[in-house]
């Protein structure tokens, strides 16, 4: 089983929840509608990865999240996540009206930073992600459509949360196709600072 870290501890989620459709501005860059309710996905055990790998036939897409870690139902920890697709696929089962499983749920297409301890102040927190040293995506609180406090409500009135379990809050505009060699360095802030810094180097 893939594990995550916090605070220096080994977490084995179950699985990972994630949230579609978070951000209106993403929303709108995939011409897709505004949910009326969260969307919401989950990536198995076996999607968690430290490393960003790209593909030799399928184009894969980044996504980057502010990710939190669920201990005691409740969130315990913050952290950055990768929501790796493959778009292209995704957009021909969305055609068929078929599940995403093919383009979301596929071995390594999560990826974590590490997590550190969350203090429950969401509006505190601001994630951005850099590629080659630009930055290319940018999430805080005001941005989301919906709250971390109002996901973890709505998730667990038909989801039991077990402890370890992710959830990432979706993403917002700037996603695109990742290359071999490019360096991804996220930050995690509260407030003005820096929680969380991680780089990969995409294989």
């Amino acid at each position: 089983m893939n594990s995550v870290k916090h605070d220096g501890l080994d977490f084995i989620p179950s699985k990972v929840v994630c949230i579609g459709r978070n951000y209106v501005e993403h929303i709108e860059e995939l011409n897709n509608e505004i949910p009326a309710e969260p969307v919401v996905f989950i990536k198995p055990n076996s999607a968690i990865s430290n490393e960003i790998e790209s593909h030799q036939f399928d184009e894969i897409h980044y996504e980057g999240e502010i990710s939190f870690i669920i201990k005691n139902n409740k969130i315990s920890g913050i952290g950055f996540g990768l929501d790796l697709t493959k778009r292209k696929l995704q957009n021909v089962l969305k055609s068929k009206g078929l599940p995403w499983e093919r383009a979301k749920a596929f071995d390594k297409s999560a990826v974590f930073s590490n997590f550190v301890n969350c203090d429950g102040d969401y509006k505190s927190y601001k994630m951005e992600l850099f590629i080659d040293n630009l930055l290319i995506q940018f999430a805080n609180y005001p941005l989301m459509i919906n709250k971390p406090e109002m996901l973890i409500t709505d998730i667990q009135s038909f989801l039991t949360l077990e402890d370890g379990d992710i959830i990432m809050t979706g993403t917002p505009k700037g996603v695109g196709i990742i290359n071999s060699g490019q360096l991804f360095t996220a930050k995690i802030y509260k407030n003005e600072e820096i929680i969380i810094e991680q780089s990969w180097l995409v294989q």
